[in-house]
């Protein structure tokens, strides 16, 4: 730790988001190291310094970790900002190295992938804290090796802790880091269904697959037509019902945007023309392997269908758009998710997977 009021945070991932959340948490005075799973993503900032422009311009300075072992070595709070199909393997990377009471954030959370972090590090008699956000602190795109573009500070997201009596630090030690807007989620199970990205994103990209194959400029919520809207809904009731199953209450999609985005439209498809008229985009993705399906597919929607296959609540939306999706691109995605057979969700039940989180 540097001082009372700053830290030494680790980023795992040189994408968007760990980029933008470099240029915040180095603004705020913490120091700042990253390390690039693929190996080459930070060589750049080994010289250079990172330049954010959007809500918070600012230029600074960051250290280029060499390996896993060396960012836990270097830092106080570790961050894994990259996809959740990233998750396991640098969770796998990172766990011979952390330290008794570091504390590992997890931005975004899905499919339990803190849990698998949380058991594996118990199971080598390590004591950490996993802490989860439901979605990200900010939005970001990435605009080169050294240069990203933060486009919102959301207002408000949730934390949750493994163990869960740590969740009132997890909760201070984010405000620390990002400013104010965190609140306690119950559980790591409520974190990961609270990530309504799946379901926004999943029927965007079925629906607008040609655009995306022709690499067509989209502005996505205005191709959040009232039909996308329609199928969005259905599947965000299927997570609420659920997320119920397993006694955790969470509100609708509408309540999401209000919150992240301060719209104040009440129906979806209203949303949708607010938020176009209000950004003008962001534009839609125009890569078939966008993460719209790599991601959200398999360890979003499929793994709603496997928490509804325990409870015995029934999903057919989501699993119309997974097969879509897999349909089109010759994949099955069911098949990418990396978490689900560690996790021994299959043969799980509702009262134990309760008992473990």
């Amino acid at each position: 730790m540097i001082d009372a009021s700053t830290y030494r945070v680790g980023i795992a991932g040189t994408g968007a988001i760990a980029l933008a959340s470099a240029a915040w948490l180095r603004l705020a005075g913490h120091g700042v190291t990253l390390w690039s799973p693929g190996g080459q993503g930070a060589e750049a900032l080994r010289t250079q310094p990172l330049e954010a422009g959007g809500v918070q311009p600012c230029t600074v300075t960051v250290e280029v970790a060499d390996s896993a072992a060396q960012l836990c070595h270097a830092s106080d709070v570790l961050l894994l900002a990259l996809p959740v199909n990233g998750h396991k393997p640098v969770m796998d990377a990172l766990l011979p190295s952390l330290r008794d009471g570091q504390t590992v954030i997890v931005s975004s959370m899905a499919s339990l992938s803190s849990l698998y972090l949380h058991e594996a590090a118990r199971r080598a008699g390590k004591q950490v804290t996993v802490a989860s956000f439901g979605t990200t602190v900010l939005t970001a795109r990435r605009e080169s090796g050294t240069q990203v573009k933060v486009m919102t500070r959301r207002k408000a997201v949730g934390v949750s802790a493994l163990p869960g009596a740590n969740v009132g630090e997890a909760v201070a030690l984010c405000a620390a880091l990002f400013g104010n807007g965190f609140f306690p989620h119950d559980s790591v199970l409520a974190s990961a269904l609270a990530n309504v990205n799946p379901q926004s994103h999943g029927p965007l990209a079925v629906f607008n697959w040609t655009r995306i194959e022709r690499a067509e400029n989209w502005p996505q919520y205005h191709c959040m037509t009232p039909g996308v809207s329609r199928a969005i809904e259905a599947l965000d009731l299927e997570r609420r019902a659920v997320a119920e199953a397993f006694g955790i209450a969470l509100g609708p999609i509408e309540e999401h945007f209000a919150r992240s985005f301060g719209t104040a439209s009440a129906r979806l498809e209203d949303i949708a023309a607010e938020l176009h008229a209000k950004r003008g985009g962001p534009p839609g993705p125009v890569r078939t392997d966008t993460r719209y399906v790599t991601e959200d597919m398999p360890y979003g929607l499929a793994f709603v269908e496997a928490l509804g296959e325990i409870a015995g609540v029934p999903t057919p939306a989501t699993r119309t758009i997974v097969d879509a999706a897999s349909l089109v691109n010759g994949i099955d995605f069911r098949a990418q998710n990396d978490l689900l057979a560690p996790l021994g969700l299959e043969s799980e039940t509702v009262a134990g997977l309760l008992a473990r989180l």
